[in-house]
């Protein structure tokens, strides 16, 4: 079995598993505990610079943290404030010494449960490993179950990590080179540090977030790829080169390593091809412009 990080075993179950954090958020006091916390004035919320201030990073740790896991964010209090509500914040707080400029349109903030979840998540910053050590080593949260699922996460990365290494030579690069990127920081408890657009954009994924089912996914998927090859042709944009794909019957075949990059050409091959098919479904452009096609 390999170990997670043997001289700090405990912390890293936060980082990897939702359900272990789902588990502790709501012990905000342990944020006082192991650091002196400053609010807003209205002693409930912080924007994102306090939270940084508190963790001793940049602020855009935090954004990125947020872009992220938004969603599980979000079930925890964070907030987007605008028009109306931003302007009422602005006067509530005016003579508070609360840095805010005029300019801004729109405020995140958090709560003290939103803070805590942001340093279960944060590789980052020391004050967040401390947090997340004191949750699971003093408040001893963590059940024996959630500390298996963490370490077999970690030994799925590492026997992952054995296949891209194979493949070396034999799939697209960029691809194979983005694969590592985020199978290596899941293993290590971080946050892959990957181009948005680099990362990997699979067709019945793509599908899926249409709203197709299964069955509709796999009579479509087929074509799908060689006519967005097609497009990419028209577009003058260089398709991707091939890489091996597991298919869910357990057998692999070879695919082309599309990215987030070329999105574009997926939504104007739904449109061109199936939209008229599947007239319940979300409506997508029916052409990229030019300078999303060049951005390609």
């Amino acid at each position: 079995m390999v170990p997670i990080m043997p001289d700090q075993p405990n912390e890293l179950i936060l980082t990897e598993s939702r359900t272990m954090r789902a588990q502790t958020v709501t012990r905000v006091d342990v944020l006082d505990k192991v650091k002196a916390l400053s609010l807003l004035p209205d002693n409930v919320h912080a924007t994102t610079e306090i939270v940084a201030s508190y963790y001793e990073v940049d602020t855009e740790v935090i954004k990125k943290a947020v872009q992220r896991h938004r969603e599980e964010l979000a079930s925890n209090g964070l907030r987007v404030i605008r028009g109306d509500e931003l302007r009422d914040f602005k006067r509530s707080t005016e003579g508070q010494s609360v840095p805010l400029s005029e300019r801004i349109n729109a405020l995140t903030l958090f709560t003290r449960r939103t803070i805590l979840n942001v340093g279960q998540l944060l590789a980052e910053s020391d004050v967040a490993r401390q947090v997340r050590t004191y949750l699971l080593e003093v408040e001893e949260l963590a059940s024996p179950d959630v500390r298996s699922q963490a370490v077999e996460a970690v030994e799925l990365s590492e026997s992952r990590m054995r296949v891209l290494k194979l493949a070396q030579g034999i799939v697209d690069a960029s691809w194979l080179e983005t694969k590592a990127r985020v199978l290596l920081a899941k293993a290590l408890g971080e946050e892959p540090e990957v181009d948005p657009l680099d990362v990997p954009l699979y067709v019945p994924d793509f599908l899926k977030g249409l709203g197709l089912k299964r069955k509709q996914i796999e009579s479509v998927q087929s074509w799908f790829g060689r006519r967005a090859v097609t497009i990419c042709d028209e577009l003058n944009i260089d398709a991707p080169e091939k890489r091996q794909s597991d298919l869910p019957n357990g057998t692999v075949r070879e695919t082309k390593a599309w990215t987030e990059r070329h999105r574009p050409v997926f939504e104007l091959t739904w449109a061109r091809h199936y939209a008229a098919d599947f007239p319940t479904q979300t409506t997508l452009p029916s052409i990229p412009s030019q300078r999303e096609a060049g951005a390609l």
